[in-house]
């Protein structure tokens, strides 16, 4: 693991970073400093507490993003791979392969978590609905039948089924014409 670390200015030097309180910096640099190369930690509140930071200023880094959170309590620097990289033959590989494979890289080099993981994050708690799930499996079902009801209508309305119709009507009036003929007879 390489004892020295970098920082990317156009993180540190943002807006949004030098809002947060000088505690939530300082967290946010240490975490960094002791992040195995990939930017993966098992033990942030042992480093929040050696340096005096409170749980609010863990809670701000995860709001503001600047960390991602896992189950198992291992966190991972967002944007680790824009701070740091190390060539591949000095490089070590992180031991949290299970939360890796949660992850994606994005255009820019930041982590973030992959689609599906979010829907299973979202389970909800005994028989409760959850409310603060962005996919909610009757939104899911309610845009599907819609769905399915525009393209019916689409199906309805298409040249060709009108041309059925038509075809339909001309058959009608010549059955009622025979009919008639037939009656009269």
């Amino acid at each position: 693991m390489a004892e020295k670390r970098m920082f990317a200015k156009i993180i540190i030097d943002s807006d949004l970073f030098l809002d947060m309180p000088l505690s939530t910096q300082a967290l946010y640099f240490h975490l960094s400093m002791r992040a195995d190369d990939e930017g993966f930690m098992n033990n942030p509140k042992k480093i929040q507490r050696a340096i005096g930071c409170t749980d609010d200023d863990m809670k701000l880094l995860i709001a503001k993003s600047y960390i991602i959170p896992f189950k198992s309590g291992v966190i991972v620097i967002k944007h680790w791979l824009i701070h740091n990289t190390l060539r591949k033959d000095r490089m070590t590989l992180t031991t949290y392969t299970n939360e890796k494979s949660m992850l994606r890289v994005e255009d820019n080099g930041a982590y973030s978590m992959i689609d599906n993981q979010l829907s299973t994050n979202c389970q909800p708690l005994d028989n409760q609905a959850s409310t603060n799930c962005p996919h909610r499996l009757d939104k899911i079902s309610i845009d599907k039948n819609r769905l399915d009801e525009n393209i019916e209508e689409k199906e309805r309305t298409t040249p060709k089924n009108k041309k059925n119709v038509k075809d339909n009507k001309n058959n009608n009036a010549e059955a009622v014409t025979l009919t008639e003929k037939e009656y009269d007879k």
